[in-house]
């Protein structure tokens, strides 16, 4: 069986209208393996799902979120546009994990984010767990030259620093690029949001010191401290030429993604997280982005689901308007 999909396109529906207003209507399907991205006057996003669930459960976690992709588009279909005619979003399908596979589904995936990329469009990835992250930067590695620097950005409440010493999983990813980078030139540029300190160990508080992780811990990652966020966010920015960028949907409060692998009420909330995306799109520097964790299994009222496609809505349409 192939580990890539393209999607089903009955999953594109919505409102009826008879112009142009919802999502649904702007979406046009392409399969990677015989179609090439048209080139557009101006933005192309492309949506592109990663049906995997195995580095979460290798992680111990809440399985389910290999359908997060399909519950996501669901809900991004019905949201109405307002994105111009030379803007185009297309849907790309889904790489999928076969068995316990995980490598090689990351491994695919990164080939599709090179080829979107080459391609001139914006991937929108859709997870699936957070071992997404791994595919997802080294697409993007392969895709720049080699003396460009790339930054991660992770809304989040957990480093995912963990050690892979007894197998990768969704809590993995950062410490596989960051040890990867280690030999490389400029290295590993790293800055999470939303950091808990009850998500995370003293090892990982001390791994991320070692490598000079930058972070904001949650109890300042909130509206009242805007302008230090600002800051941060574009401090971090400032020498770096292209910025991915990663949600895992588990670094919000669970009043506003139950749907996740690892719920906490002790997340952060959506006003903050919608101010340091749109700090990220202002920097005009963003390249790539993804919504990780999302477990329909455990939604509540499809809340989650619609908070994933409320991002993806958002971060397009701030990027259509530089």
């Amino acid at each position: 069986m192939n580990l890539y999909k393209p999607t089903d396109e009955n999953i594109w529906t919505g409102r009826e209208s008879s112009k142009d207003l919802y999502v649904y209507q702007k979406v046009k399907q392409i399969d990677l393996e015989i179609q090439n991205i048209p080139v557009t006057a101006n933005n192309s996003f492309i949506l592109l799902g990663y049906e995997c669930d195995e580095g979460v459960r290798r992680n111990g976690g809440r399985q389910g979120s290999g359908k997060g992709p399909q519950a996501a588009r669901s809900q991004l279909a019905k949201l109405p546009h307002h994105l111009d005619e030379s803007t185009a979003i297309f849907d790309a399908g889904n790489v999928v994990c076969l068995g316990d596979d995980m490598e090689k589904a990351q491994s695919v995936l990164a080939e599709k984010v090179t080829q979107v990329l080459n391609n001139k469009g914006m991937p929108l990835l859709l997870g699936g767990g957070h071992d997404i992250a791994y595919g997802h930067y080294n697409g993007i590695k392969k895709h720049i030259e080699r003396d460009q620097k790339i930054g991660i950005i992770n809304l989040d409440a957990h480093f995912d620093l963990r050690s892979n010493e007894i197998g990768n999983n969704s809590g993995t990813p950062f410490y596989q690029i960051a040890v990867e980078c280690q030999d490389e030139n400029p290295g590993f540029s790293y800055l999470c949001l939303g950091i808990r300190n009850d998500a995370n160990d003293s090892i990982l508080f001390q791994r991320a010191r070692e490598w000079d992780v930058k972070y904001i811990e949650a109890e300042l990652f909130h509206k009242e401290n805007t302008s230090y966020v600002i800051n941060k966010i574009n401090e971090f920015c400032e020498e770096l030429d292209f910025i991915y960028l990663t949600i895992d949907l588990d670094g919000f409060s669970s009043a506003f993604a139950p749907g996740v692998s690892a719920a906490s009420p002790m997340g952060f909330s959506v006003d903050i997280a919608l101010v340091a995306i749109h700090t990220i799109i202002a920097t005009n520097k963003l390249i790539s982005a993804d919504v990780a964790e999302l477990n329909p299994s455990y939604d509540r009222d499809d809340q989650t689901a619609k908070l994933a496609a409320s991002l993806l809505h958002f971060i397009m349409h701030k990027v259509a308007l530089l």
